[in-house]
């Protein structure tokens, strides 16, 4: 192991190295533009395909797999760790088309530096030093290692945005606003959507023991989000232009709702109790956006559809809680396995919000409309999308959920009709998104020692 650690050494060493030295050539760049006219060449097709492949699907399947501590941990995260490599020196040697100095570039020596340092954790805790100091530091790089690996989907989502803005030439000069907000709000509905996906599917034990409802959690980010634009979407002591006073009102009603929402999220005794002010917010926001005047017949038609699919979210999030769930945290009290098919209406519509508003910035509907695509079209595709990644969110929640309550703990019937466990206990082990740590990287004798009880626990019980 000490070897291997050696040899992501170097190789860090040489990509910071190489970084510092490598300089984009641009003498093909007209002026006035970010991009050259030439087309993306074979090298930094494959340098993309590698990238999104390595972090959109090898990364998160490795970061469950962790969590679940599955020894193909280790091996999957690896073969990412190079494939990282050479999609890296790949995106340092294309030819084709050029680029200015641009954020992908600058992020992707940041990126690589924190995958060294996430590597470099996770070859300390595989070689199990528990004694004197090693023993005292251990469990800080345990949560560093699992913090850092949890926040690596975000950081490869952020990187993944950035190389599509690099490589089309957008969100440069007066374009740089109005990117901004449509792709951080376009996120924040896709984030907003797999946090309701994992509270649905693996999360309602956790959400039971915090002794608050999910309309608390909603309702203070909605708050905090709020204070942020009334602040920032006008430029104070300046004049008021385009759609700055609707954006800076959105604001002020997303803050003044968020704090009813807070206030709502329990009873006089201090139980959680469900409200709809969020949902209620949701259609708001949509109807709002989906007004904002547009230069485009294109953009109008997209960011209509976007602003009924928002309200359609927040239609959907009311008759689950008011009418499906009937102000309940879900539909089994006991450990919220039991889900209606009409609670992944919200997610969704969610996920096809963010691609919405993401998919309609001024440069890609002046393109679009160039090319004459028509909104039926180009909407569809972002539907197509928003279907890819909840299916994608579901299958990693699936392979957790699968790993954590196996199904060799099958239920069987008893005497009175309920359903049991094999060994005559209702309640599963509960790890749900709370627990969600790399746990794999603790020492086998801790493992051999934790099964040694549980065994035992198990015949004391049947006996």
């Amino acid at each position: 192991m000490g070897g291997r650690s050696g040899l992501w050494s170097v190789a860090g060493l040489c990509l910071v190295r190489t970084a510092i030295a490598h300089e984009h050539h641009d003498d093909k760049i007209p002026e006035g533009a970010a991009i050259s006219p030439d087309p993306i060449d074979t090298t930094l097709w494959i340098h993309i395909v590698i990238q999104i492949v390595t972090f959109g699907i090898l990364f998160p399947v490795g970061m469950v797999l962790g969590i679940v501590r599955s020894r193909w941990h280790v091996p999957l995260q690896t073969v990412g760790g190079i494939l990282t490599v050479l999609g890296y020196f790949l995106g340092h040697a294309h030819g084709g088309r050029q680029f200015k100095h641009n954020v992908h570039a600058s992020f992707a020596t940041t990126l690589m530096f924190i995958l060294i340092v996430q590597f470099a954790f996770g070859i300390y805790l595989k070689l199990h030093l528990e004694k004197g100091f090693h023993g005292k530091v251990r469990k800080y790089a345990v949560i560093t290692h699992g913090v850092v690996g949890k926040m690596m989907p975000v950081v490869s989502w952020v990187q993944m945005l950035f190389g599509g803005i690099t490589a089309l030439g957008y969100c440069r000069d007066d374009h740089l606003g109005q990117c901004l907000a449509h792709f951080i709000m376009g996120s924040a509905f896709i984030g907003y959507g797999i946090i309701l996906t994992i509270l649905l599917l693996v999360g309602q034990t956790w959400l039971r023991r915090t002794g608050r409802s999910q309309e608390f959690f909603d309702s203070l980010l909605i708050a905090a989000w709020g204070c942020v634009n009334t602040f920032t979407e006008h430029r104070w002591g300046g004049p008021w232009v385009k759609n700055d006073l609707q954006h800076t009102s959105m604001g002020i009603v997303w803050w003044c709702a968020g704090l009813l929402g807070v206030w709502l999220s329990r009873k006089r005794d201090g139980q959680p109790k469900r409200n709809l002010i969020p949902a209620l917010v949701i259609i708001l926001t949509g109807w709002g956006m989906s007004a904002h005047p547009q230069g485009l017949e294109l953009s109008t038609k997209v960011h209509s559809v976007f602003g009924y699919t928002l309200m359609a979210a927040g239609a959907a999030r009311i008759v689950e809680i008011a009418f499906v769930l009937r102000d309940r945290q879900s539909l089994d009290d006991q450990n919220g396995e039991e889900i209606n098919s009409w609670q992944y209406l919200t997610p969704f519509l969610l996920y096809a919000s963010g691609f919405l508003f993401m998919g309609a910035t001024e440069e890609q509907m002046a393109l679009l409309s160039s090319a004459h695509v028509t909104h039926v079209s180009y909407i569809l595709i972002l539907y197509s999308l928003a279907f890819l990644l909840f299916l994608y969110v579901a299958m990693l929640l699936h392979l957790y959920a699968v790993q954590v309550w196996p199904a060799t703990a099958s239920k069987t019937n008893n005497l009175n009709g309920t359903l049991q466990r094999p060994n005559g206990h209702l309640e599963r082990t509960v790890h749900d998104a709370e627990e969600f740590e790399l746990q794999g990287l603790i020492s086998e004798d801790d493992d051999n020692a934790n099964e040694g009880k549980a065994v035992s626990r198990t015949r004391d019980e049947n006996q």
